[in-house]
């Protein structure tokens, strides 16, 4: 499902409309790489509640990204579970934290909803696994396959003014 059409229900203060719902997934870059949903549609309660001074929207689904570890840029699989909620007033007045971006024309954008929420909802780092090694960063060799040392640490020339002071300390 893309959009819910907010029309198709009549609510009273008070009064709640609760339903299990398939929802659209996109792709999307993070760090400029793509991460895919899989699968693009998922299931998700989905809830409307009608307050005395607007409307709440619930959503609530559990999200599976693929794409590139952030460090050995193996394939990564991530699941992750989205509550998310949004508040639309019945007179805004211009209050821009009042309104829900989501909702146009009574429709509520499902999609936009859930991908920005599953985009918020993500670690900063996103991994194979925890203990990830990543690369070497001389031979850019995935570590976690090959792991290995280098005997010679090699120093940069334009440190050696400042290695020669902590000799002297």
């Amino acid at each position: 499902m893309r959009s819910f059409n907010l029309r198709q229900i009549r609510l009273r203060s008070g009064e709640e409309y609760r339903d299990e719902i398939e929802v659209g997934q996109e792709p999307f870059e993070l760090g400029g790489e793509r991460y895919l949903p899989v699968p693009e549609n998922v299931p998700a309660e989905f809830a409307i509640t009608k307050t005395t001074t607007g409307t709440l929207f619930e959503l609530r689904f559990t999200t599976r990204l693929h794409g590139p570890c952030y460090r050995c840029l193996e394939d990564a699989v991530l699941e992750v579970p989205i509550a998310v909620r949004e508040y639309q007033a019945t007179n805004p007045e211009g209050a821009e934290e009042l309104r829900t971006q989501y909702l146009h024309e009574g429709h509520l954008d499902l999609v936009s909803w859930a991908r920005d929420a599953g985009a918020l909802a993500l670690p900063d780092k996103i991994l194979c696994r925890a203990e990830c090694a990543g690369l070497c960063p001389v031979f850019g060799k995935n570590l976690n396959d090959e792991p290995h040392t280098h005997e010679e640490e090699s120093t940069d020339s334009r440190w050696a003014a400042l290695e020669s002071l902590r000799e002297q300390l």
